[in-house]
């Protein structure tokens, strides 16, 4: 979603923050990344992003169960599927330094274990989940939930 100032929950009962968000209206789709499931970026994080410090990347429900299948089987332990998106891109990035010939410090954050988080693990290796991405239409939709905010200045 754009860079807007907007609620930091459902209700509008929070002040208004500046984030990038796909409107406070947002109802997220049944994913298995329950942590996942809000209508922003966190204040902070979007303003590294509006300073070009870091940039943001997006994989999918698929793409994070099979990064957090490779950690399990290489690590012995099993990470929670928010932890799993911060693995697939530290493999995407350890890919790309051992195909540039380059030694690279790989630094995630680790949200917890997915203990809770075993019938997720177990749809994903039946093949019964989706890589669910949200359309631009439904993305449109969404963001109307801000229509009238002030516009936050870059």
């Amino acid at each position: 979603g754009p860079f807007v100032y907007d609620f930091g929950d459902t209700a509008s009962n929070t002040p208004l923050l500046p984030m990038f968000s796909l409107g406070h209206g947002f109802i997220p789709a049944p994913i298995h990344a329950g942590g996942l499931r809000y209508h922003g970026m966190a204040p902070l994080i979007s303003q590294l992003v509006v300073d070009g410090l870091i940039s943001p990347r997006a994989y999918n429900q698929l793409e994070a169960y099979e990064a957090g299948v490779i950690w399990a089987r290489t690590e012995g332990h099993i990470p929670a599927p928010e932890t799993n998106h911060a693995i697939a891109l530290a493999i995407e990035e350890a890919r790309k330094a051992k195909e540039e010939g380059k030694e690279k410090t790989i630094l995630i954050s680790w949200s917890g274990h997915g203990l809770l988080d075993l019938p997720g693990y177990d749809a994903f290796l039946r093949g019964e989940l989706t890589g669910y991405a949200m359309s631009d239409q439904e993305i449109a939709q969404s963001v109307k939930s801000m229509e009238g905010l002030p516009k936050p200045q870059k």
